[in-house]
């Protein structure tokens, strides 16, 4: 299978606008997503997709592959989709599995993407897989860039929101089985064309969330927990608490300094 991780990444962020060339410990965001992705062993290439000039001279700089997309994606998924193709017609070569990978988590570890992958290469009728991992604080609940999702008996996702789900009345003070979105997205090649295909749809909008989309139409998402602690970039603070974490990282080690090529 030919499976390629595509980063879609935009200057033009309300909450943070310029932040995937914010720097961390010397180096920007994108580069780090960028370089710890190019470290999974499930995936064939790694390119970064974007409208911007300034993020696709960086991303030349370090030797890294970049698709130019346009600049009226609403979504993530759709920036995705626009750059699978161009790289299919650039290679010649049919993507099967594009794994999504949102450009601002800089301190994702390379096994997540083949978690996210592997409930893909195990059952053909999985279309498409989200990551989640527990949250384990009331201000994390709390926090609207935090994608909250609650899952079905069997990992399947009922509903993602930015506000606190499920409700909290009757949990007292503990948080059970509260998720998060981990925004590593693998989609069947054929199903990413059919989401950019599916009209926008009133939950998607009003949550900002693309899954919802998938959901709306009547489509299932299936959810994997993974255990691994991540931290993504959202605004300036975020920054600056993901430095303070970056700095004693085993796999940022490996990347520092001079970075890779």
């Amino acid at each position: 299978m030919n499976i390629v991780g595509i980063i879609p990444a935009r200057m033009a962020s309300s909450r943070f606008p310029g932040k995937p060339l914010a720097k961390i410990c010397g180096i920007p965001m994108i580069g780090h997503v960028y370089y710890r992705s190019k470290m999974s062993l499930i995936l064939d290439e790694v390119y970064v997709a974007t409208c911007d000039e300034d993020i696709a001279d960086y991303m030349r700089s370090i030797g890294g592959k970049v698709v130019m997309t346009a600049n009226t994606h609403e979504r993530a998924s759709d920036r995705a989709k626009e750059a699978m193709l161009k790289i299919e017609k650039t290679t010649g070569k049919k993507v099967d599995i594009p794994v999504m990978i949102q450009g601002d988590e800089p301190m994702l570890y390379p096994d997540m993407i083949e978690e996210s992958v592997m409930p893909m290469m195990n059952d053909s009728a999985v279309e498409i897989v989200n990551l989640m991992s527990v949250i384990k604080s009331r201000g994390e609940q709390d926090d609207p860039n935090v994608v909250k999702v609650v899952v079905s008996l069997t990992n399947r996702a009922m509903y993602f929101s930015r506000e606190p789900i499920p409700s909290r009345k009757k949990a007292k003070d503990e948080i059970n089985n509260v998720y998060k979105q981990v925004p590593i997205i693998p989609f069947r090649r054929d199903f990413l064309i059919k989401y950019s295909e599916l009209t926008p749809t009133p939950l998607e909008i009003i949550e900002s969330v693309d899954m919802l989309r998938i959901l709306e139409h009547g489509y299932s998402v299936k959810m994997v927990e993974t255990k691994f602690e991540t931290r993504g970039v959202d605004t300036p603070d975020d920054l600056k608490k993901v430095e303070r974490s970056m700095s004693n990282d085993k796999i940022f080690a490996q990347y520092g300094g001079n970075g890779l090529k």
